[in-house]
Order: C-alpha cells, then structure tokens, then sequence
C-alpha cells in the first residue's frame, strides 16, 4: 500500500499541528515498514530539511507556498491532483483541517478543533472565513475523518452534521523528553537562558483570545497580595487579537510581576515545566490540549478548565474550574499552592495520566485506520 500524507504543517510550523504532525509522522516510521510512504510538502521555494527518513518514506515538495495552493485548490477549486506531486497513491491522508483535490486515493482528513464555530468571536475573521468554507466541504468528502478527543468527534456530529460512524478518535500523544528532570545544570541553564524568576505560575500557547490569558492575569492580580514571591509567565508567541492581554497587565498594575517569554524553543519546554510551581491552563476550547499533557507528564500541578476536551485529557489528575470564573480560579490556584498533600498528589496522578497518551498508540491506531479504509 502507498500511503501520501501532507507534512506541509510539519515544514512550516514550529508548535500546534506543525508539532502534532512531525511527532505522530516520526512514531509511524518508527512503527511501520511494510508499507510504503510519499510525504507531501508546500515549501514554497524553501530547501526542506533533511530528516534521516528510513527506506520506505519519501519527501516531495512543490515550489508554491501553502497559501498559493490554499488559493489555487480551495478558491480556484482547480482540479490540480494532489497525486501530480506525491504520485499515485492508494490512500491520502491530510492531518491539518482541508484536503486538496484527489483523483482516486481514500482519503481522511483530521480535524483539530471547530474553535471557529465554536468560539467565533476568538478567531481571526480572515482564518474564520476560511474554514468555515473549506472544513465543512472537506468532512464530506473524506472517506474517513479523524478527531483529536471525542469532544471534537461530538462537534462534529452536532455542528457539521458528520455521521458518527465516518469519525474515529485518534488521541494526540507526549513525547518521552516531557518527564521530571533532577538535572540542576541543565534547569539552572534554562532559568538563565529566559532569565526566570525564582518562583512562577505558567502559562503557555499562542497569545491569542481562546487561551483565556486575560482572566489567568486577573486571578493572578487576586492571588498576589498573598504570594507575593510568585510571578505570572505566559510563554507563546503572539497570535491575533492579543491587544487586551497586554492591556489588562497595565490596567492591573502588573507590569513587573507578568513576565512574556515570547515562543520559546522546543528544547526548552520540559525544562521551562519543570521549573514552575504551576502549570494553568484556562482555555475557553480546546480539541485536545497537548500543552496540559506536557506538564503532568513532567510532574507539574496542573490547573485547566473544565471546557470541552480538557476533562479528557486531565480526568482525575487536576483541578478543573469554569473557563471564565475568575474567582473560581484563584481559589483554585490557592488551594493547590496551600495543600502540599494536594500538590504531591496532583504531581503523582498527573505522571500516570500523562503514561496513557504515547505517540506510539496513536500511530498504531491510525495504521490500523490505513489498513481497514483501504479494503472498504
């Protein structure tokens, strides 16, 4: 069997589904070598990077940038075949919203999250245009389609009017390098590098509404006058419609006690887990919820809201509150800073929850998803 899969994500995004699509990508060839793989590429002019892949995968990429294809195939609706640059493959897979034109291959398509219809007054207006016409058409042309958790499988059902049996839930995994480091050297590193202060919460994903940053400051603003050793550090690179973040850190009087890291390095994230008190993580929607996942799995207190998938992926392990109850949210944070027997547990359980999502179980389901699609 001849397997395609787009892995422009991968090439063009450092986090979010550019992450999901390398690590889920790197466990298949890992797992599989019996059938063969054609990893498709826009590169938009720009050399690829020259990833050690084993025998049966193989990259192929096109001169245009992923927006130009975005146009030509989504717009346009041209029917340029995604088999004129992977070549005739039986099964075509695209693991980030939209599928290109296919001429013959079964096809599945992985939806993320419906954030855009979700909460549509947290997206950008330009993206949320976008997918709100592309994503419906590629779900009903999809063969088989895949979701993140099985809160995106049911928005699905309920928002695109999806059959339920067409969807399959194929669970994001953590990376084994996300565990308790007791390195001093290799933390004391980090902490200088991003010039940390001795105690932090931690906050982290794109500066953008969705992540509900503007009410973990206001809870922050709420907890401080009794700890006041303890710094907020929100890590992500800006988004859009970030404006009212930094505002609320002025109107708050919180410019020395918020600290913005910008995006910061792959390498650096089990480290930078490691080194906080808390990890929170207040989202208002989320389709699965990787950075939650990274923290436990590095033996950190976790803190989320109780809002759409997040239960899946925390159970039992951490505190969930309502996304936007402020004060709910304080209390939270003081409870688990107060308890020690709490925190330990906390730390413990979330270990154990985080052992349950390996990479390695995704790719193994999606084979298996490969495999039963091609004999239908």
């Amino acid at each position: 069997m001849r397997i395609g899969i787009d892995y422009t994500a991968a090439v063009q995004q450092g986090a979010g589904i550019g992450r999901y699509t390398r690590e889920l990508v790197r466990a298949l060839a890992e797992l599989d070598q019996g059938h063969d793989y054609v990893l498709f590429a826009a590169a938009g002019g720009q050399p690829l990077v020259d990833t050690p892949w084993p025998p049966n995968f193989q990259m192929r990429s096109l001169p245009l940038s992923d927006r130009a294809l975005a146009i030509l195939w989504h717009r346009l609706r041209l029917p340029l075949w995604v088999e004129l640059a992977t070549g005739a493959v039986d099964i075509f897979h695209s693991p980030d919203f939209v599928l290109p034109p296919v001429r013959r291959a079964k096809t599945l398509v992985t939806v993320h999250d419906l954030s855009f219809i979700r909460v549509p007054e947290c997206a950008d207006a330009n993206l949320r245009a976008y997918l709100n016409r592309v994503v419906p058409r590629s779900v009903h042309r999809a063969d088989l389609v895949l979701a993140d958790s099985q809160s995106t499988k049911d928005d699905l059902v309920e928002l695109l009017g999806v059959e339920s049996d067409r969807i399959e839930v194929v669970y994001p995994g953590v990376e084994e390098r996300f565990r308790p480091i007791k390195d001093r050297t290799l933390l004391d590193g980090v902490r200088k590098r991003y010039n940390l202060p001795p105690r932090f919460i931690l906050g982290l994903g794109t500066l953008q509404p969705r992540k509900n940053f503007t009410r973990l400051i206001q809870a922050y603003s709420l907890l401080i006058t009794h700890y006041p050793f303890l710094h907020l550090v929100i890590a992500g690179g800006k988004g859009w419609l970030y404006e009212e973040i930094f505002a609320t850190v002025e109107r708050l009087g919180l410019e020395e006690k918020v600290i913005f890291l910008g995006f910061v390095a792959d390498q650096h994230l089990p480290a930078l887990y490691n080194l906080a008190d808390l990890f929170v993580f207040p989202s208002l929607y989320e389709g699965f919820g990787i950075p939650p996942l990274e923290a436990m799995a590095c033996g950190t207190p976790v803190i989320t809201s109780d809002a759409s998938s997040l239960p899946e992926v925390v159970s039992e392990a951490g505190p969930m509150v309502e996304a936007t109850d402020v004060e709910a949210l304080t209390e939270a944070l003081k409870r688990v800073l107060n308890d020690n027997t709490l925190r330990e547990g906390m730390m413990a359980k979330g270990v154990e929850q985080a052992k349950k999502f390996t990479w390695e179980k995704a790719a193994a389901k999606l084979l298996s998803l490969y495999e039963a699609i091609s004999n239908i």
